[in-house]
């Protein structure tokens, strides 16, 4: 079992009403949630572990985990707003504005947190809940508390304009990332956590010195590569589709890479840190394919295990 550990949202994305005017559509989303979304659609045994409102946006979130497999046993229910994410999306590419001060997701504690069950193999961190206060203290935590027995797959999916304290927050993301079994980067999530220097193997070459193991940067239509220190790295193009919207795509990325891991039952600590090229090769096709057709439609939709 694979658990997601962060965000839950609704995502108001701007779509054209039948008189051609703009006007906002709640759908739901987060980087952490769209991640458990797609590992379900996938067949993967998947939990979510996030502060969820009991409001109108909090129940159409749990109807929409229970529609895509993903066990809501976990889920931190309180009667505080949910967050929003304004999404404005330019050329393809989406830009947030988010609302969530005082939010069920953003309020929670340490000590709300479930009992990881024994059965979870890998944990998944990342977004923004990682960000502000309490929640991001409370997620560091349980990632620290973790390190021995799961896998620890990080997406900092850094959101620039969303960071209030960013000495915190960098300290919080290098602590994180010092422990990481699996790091995955996008190339511009690279070139905000090592400032220095333009040169991409040096970059690299500094996060593993802080201890991640395998590092995986995403490119956009440039595909990926993953990095293994003293190996050879991995690189693989993207496919080419009709890009509607970005929306997701990272998100969707993550699961299939995990989903194939989880396949092909390499989802344990020992096994994460031998893994094989062929077998980083083909998660990471896996996760390409994933994401694909989630950029080749509007919104954060990952597939079907049929589609793929």
């Amino acid at each position: 079992m694979i658990i997601c550990c962060g965000e839950s949202l609704i995502d108001m994305i701007s779509i054209a009403n039948a008189g051609n005017e703009s006007v906002f559509a709640g759908l739901t989303g987060g980087a952490i949630f769209n991640t458990s979304i797609a590992l379900g659609r996938l067949d993967v045994s998947v939990g979510l572990i996030s502060g969820v409102s009991t409001d109108l946006f909090g129940k159409k979130i749990t109807k929409d985990l229970t529609d895509s497999n993903v066990n809501i046993k976990l889920l931190i229910r309180n009667e505080k707003p949910t967050t929003l994410a304004f999404v404005d999306v330019k050329d393809g590419q989406a830009n947030y504005t988010f609302y969530d001060e005082n939010s069920a997701g953003n309020s929670i504690h340490y000590s709300d947190f479930p009992n990881i069950p024994k059965i979870a193999t890998t944990l998944c961190f990342g977004g923004i809940s990682l960000c502000t206060e309490p929640a991001a203290s409370a997620y560091e935590k349980l990632f620290i508390q973790e390190i021995k027995n799961k896998v620890l797959f990080l997406d900092p999916n850094i959101r620039s304009t969303f960071i209030s304290d960013e000495i915190s927050y960098r300290k919080r993301l290098n602590k994180m990332i010092s422990s990481s079994d699996i790091l995955k980067v996008s190339d511009e999530d690279l070139d905000w956590i090592v400032t220095s220097g333009s040169n991409i193997n040096k970059k690299i070459e500094k996060l593993h010195n802080l201890g991640a193991k395998l590092i995986i940067v995403t490119k956009g239509a440039e595909g990926v590569a993953a990095y293994v220190k003293n190996k050879k790295v991995i690189n693989l193009p993207a496919q080419e589709v009709n890009v509607i919207d970005t929306v997701g795509a990272g998100d969707t990325f993550n699961a299939g890479f995990l989903a194939k891991l989880s396949n092909l039952k390499l989802l344990s600590k020992s096994n994460v840190k031998n893994l094989s090229s062929k077998h980083i090769s083909m998660a990471l096709e896996y996760g390409i394919k994933a994401a694909s057709i989630t950029v080749s439609r509007k919104g954060a939709n990952p597939p079907l295990l049929s589609e793929i």
